[in-house]
């Protein structure tokens, strides 16, 4: 198999940065492409078909719950995790009910992360 696609859906310009260092810095993952809105973030799953969507939570137009649900029926093998700065476990349970696998805090993203979420959910893609 190739590189784990992976989509960033951040309105912070330095996040979508970060996301971009940390995916090229895990090895068999690569950066498929990024979108500023929660719109724009679904547009580009459904043009890119990537294999992880890191979606922020909190989006200039529609949320990334909202995001979430527009895009999980239609790409059923696409690993979405919600991410946002916030540690709120209501949300984190909120997750699951509109198609994202896992809620991560932004300031734990690292390679061991995105592995583990690959390791987890990927499966998704090979069924």
């Amino acid at each position: 198999m190739g590189s784990v696609r992976v989509l960033t859906v951040d309105d912070h310009a330095t996040f979508r940065a970060a996301a971009h260092a940390l995916v090229d810095a895990t090895d068999g993952f690569e950066v498929v492409g990024e979108a500023a809105t929660g719109e724009a973030g679904v547009a580009a799953a459904f043009r890119l078909r990537p294999d992880v969507v890191l979606l922020d939570v909190r989006l200039p137009d529609i949320d990334g719950f909202e995001a979430a649900r527009r895009i999980a029926p239609h790409l059923p093998t696409v690993v979405i995790c919600l991410v946002s700065t916030a540690e709120d476990a209501l949300q984190a349970d909120a997750a699951s009910g509109c198609g994202a696998v896992a809620w991560i805090r932004k300031q734990d993203l690292r390679p061991s992360v995105l592995e583990e979420l690959w390791a987890t959910h990927g499966d998704r893609v090979a069924g």
